[in-house]
């Protein structure tokens, strides 16, 4: 089977090494949340209607405006 070579920083390297189990290589780790998925990834974006995007966005800038009245 053809391989590829990545380059990654040392600091991803090591989150993935700490989540790699003792029986899997890195390229078992990287399908292991591509197959545990359930279809496609990027599907749930944009599933919020307007009225509901408005409410998240007047409840974010509720937070914010709370948060710089506190510092």
């Amino acid at each position: 089977m053809p391989t590829k070579t990545i380059g990654v920083r040392e600091e991803a390297y090591e989150r993935l090494r700490a989540r790699k189990r003792d029986d899997e290589s890195f390229s078992d780790l990287i399908d292991r949340p591509i197959d545990e998925s359930e279809g496609d990834w990027r599907e749930g974006f944009g599933s919020l209607s307007a009225e509901e995007a408005d409410s998240l966005r007047e409840a974010v800038a509720a937070s914010c405006d709370r948060f710089d009245e506190s510092a």
